[in-house]
């Protein structure tokens, strides 16, 4: 190999260090973008959008305890609303966002705000897909002050309800 040729590669292998280290992938801010456009999309009642964000297998829990839904059941459920341009806001106003050693999983906390519930939380776990990071697991809760808790719990139980039951 000539000094030509050893130069040639060395230089080579220095730009695609160079370039890794000029773009360094951020897991976190691209599943802070995700979570970004699935609120937004809501809001948008972009259902497009908002659908093309979840990974294959995917579930939706609401905040009723019946609410486990895989992705084509909650799209049943959302399509009236998002065909009729009427979505949901849900404003993000804290979020924490973690990612595994092997940067293949996400999971996250979100503080929410809705003018209709007030303070909401949303939790749930992401994958990287190979169309980027994608949600597999959406969980939406209205948090209940301490002191309220029991109040709630009894009305809950008054109605008979079973936590258990779910439509899936």
């Amino acid at each position: 190999m000539t000094c030509r040729s050893m130069c040639a590669i060395l230089c080579v292998a220095a730009i695609s260090v160079t370039a890794v280290a000029v773009e360094p992938t951020d897991p976190e801010a691209a599943i802070d973008e995700v979570l970004t456009s699935f609120h937004a999309a809501a809001a948008e009642a972009n259902g497009d959008l908002y659908f093309s964000l979840f990974a294959e297998g995917a579930v939706f829990m609401g905040t009723d305890a019946t609410e486990r839904w895989s992705v084509d059941q909650f799209k049943a459920f959302a399509d009236p609303y998002f065909s009729k341009g009427r979505g949901w806001t849900y404003t993000k106003t804290e979020r924490h966002i973690f990612v595994s050693a092997e940067g293949t999983t996400g999971w996250f906390d979100e503080v929410l705000w809705n003018e209709a519930y007030g303070t909401c939380r949303g939790t749930g776990v992401l994958i990287r897909t190979e169309d980027g990071w994608r949600i597999s697991q959406y969980n939406l809760t209205i948090p209940i002050p301490n002191d309220l808790t029991r109040e709630f719990a009894n009305r809950i139980k008054a109605r008979g309800e079973s936590p258990t039951a779910s439509q899936n």
